[in-house]
């Protein structure tokens, strides 16, 4: 009979493994107004259990806007479409620790919950908040809720929902409501700190497809990958191509030794025909400590004059 420890190992053994069942999907955000931008990826063991999954990033990673790094951008998986998970605006909120750097003392604050609907049919939520110069009355606060409501609420009537992303993402919205919060009170700082996609409303299929995306990326990789083989090309062939440089100090230092052997051979030249002037001189004879009746015989011999004195005998044999 197994002991109980065996068994439990074989039977851990025949379980699956969830971790090799996953596999990666690609999320990406809302066809309006970011055109299927890939913004993340997320494991998954099953398409439908990715089905409403909820997937944050800061607004600075999907515009580049470096000023809106506290702001935290909310996506909810609506669809998956092969490797591709679809997602949906689903609202955006300021981080805390932003929100408290704002309170000081000596000075109000007025935040609300907003319930609006867009004029497409979307029900959303919004939170102002808003930090005054000063202390204020509970009046005055409430004056200020109720005009950035009013905004808030004819904004949202006047706009679709995607107009109104723009708007509370853009800052255009908090500057409205800005502009009617300060006929009460000097208001410091005013934001939108939260927003929240209660229900849906009409889905309006504008803008490129996923399929028209995919072919853009394609050809965006594909562009990318033939200018990176380029590139490399380039380098190959640059390290293959000789130094014009090197080349050049090559061939003046081939002149210079061309040179220097042409001197070395013209001074072996000079140096050949002086030993052949001392040896042809070496080998004649000495005339001077000869007779004049020895000179003369030489004369006869060589066919030459005798008459004269020593010295123009001897010169008349060196001739």
């Amino acid at each position: 009979m197994a002991s109980k420890g065996a068994a439990s190992r074989a039977e851990a053994r025949k379980q699956k493994d969830k971790w090799k069942a996953k596999r990666w999907y690609t999320i990406r955000a809302p066809r309006q107004p970011w055109h299927f931008k890939v913004i993340g990826e997320t494991l998954g063991e099953e398409d439908e259990l990715l089905i409403g999954r909820m997937y944050e990033i800061t607004q600075q990673e999907v515009d580049g806007d470096f000023s809106k790094m506290h702001v935290k951008l909310k996506f909810r998986v609506t669809e998956v479409v092969g490797q591709d998970a679809i997602t949906q605006f689903a609202g955006h909120e300021v981080l805390k620790d932003h929100v408290r750097r704002q309170v000081r003392r000596y000075r109000g604050k007025v935040d609300d919950v907003i319930d609006a609907i867009t004029d497409d049919g979307y029900y959303v939520r919004i939170k102002p908040f808003l930090i005054t110069q000063g202390r204020v009355k509970t009046s005055q606060k409430q004056g200020m809720r109720d005009a950035c409501r009013d905004v808030v609420l004819q904004t949202a009537a006047r706009n679709t929902w995607i107009d109104l992303q723009k708007q509370i993402l853009s800052g255009e919205l908090e500057q409205a409501l800005e502009k009617a919060a300060r006929k009460i009170a000097a208001v410091k700082v005013v934001m939108i700190r939260k927003s929240q996609l209660i229900q849906d409303g009409v889905i309006v299929e504008d803008g490129p497809t996923l399929d028209e995306i995919r072919e853009d990326e394609s050809r965006v990789a594909a562009a990318k990958k033939a200018a990176i083989a380029a590139a490399m090309d380039e380098e190959d062939a640059e390290d293959e191509t000789p130094d014009v440089l090197a080349a050049a100090e090559a061939a003046a230092d081939d002149d210079d030794t061309s040179d220097e052997e042409a001197e070395a051979d013209s001074e072996d030249e000079s140096t050949e025909e002086e030993v052949v002037e001392e040896a042809a001189a070496d080998d004649a004879p000495d005339y001077a400590s000869m007779k004049v009746a020895e000179l003369k015989e030489l004369l006869k011999a060589a066919g030459k004059p005798v008459s004269g004195k020593k010295d123009e005998l001897i010169a008349r044999l060196m001739e």
